[in-house]
């Protein structure tokens, strides 16, 4: 299973859809599931109602500025290797503010798009993509370059 724990509701409904399309793709290949924790403007707070839905056993990948980068074979590659000991890989994404330290140490590993900065609905859609991607590399089946 690959869970997308975030902050934040998507409002957009562009980014609605967008996020509905490549969540129906992976479901093909994959079971996945995105959790959303309610932003907060207190940062503690923020941290806290992401503690409770991020689960020990899951391989957690925390998404941040400092993580490893990857090119998408190299991604594709990357989530391949994990499902053969995890059964379940979870990526995080943070607020505004991003993970708190005691989230990213709790990680098994932390993983970068780059140094850029995006907005957090389409971020999502972003890795939703780039996960799409590595299943369609996986099974060395053709998707637009």
């Amino acid at each position: 299973m690959i869970k997308i724990i975030c902050v934040g509701k998507i409002k957009e409904k562009y980014l609605e859809e967008l996020i509905s399309d490549y969540l129906k793709r992976i479901s093909k290949y994959h079971k996945i599931e995105i959790i959303e924790v309610k932003d907060n403007d207190n940062f503690s707070m923020e941290t806290n109602n992401l503690l409770k839905v991020i689960k020990k056993e899951d391989y957690n990948i925390a998404l941040c500025l400092d993580g490893n980068t990857f090119d998408s074979v190299e991604f594709a590659k990357y989530i391949d290797g994990l499902f053969t000991h995890n059964s379940t890989i979870t990526f995080i994404i943070g607020g505004s503010n991003g993970l708190s330290d005691d989230i990213i140490k709790m990680c098994n590993a932390r993983v970068s798009f780059g140094p850029l900065t995006f907005p957090h609905g389409l971020f999502r859609g972003i890795l939703l993509e780039q996960i799409y991607r590595a299943f369609k590399i996986n099974n060395n089946e053709r998707y637009h370059k």
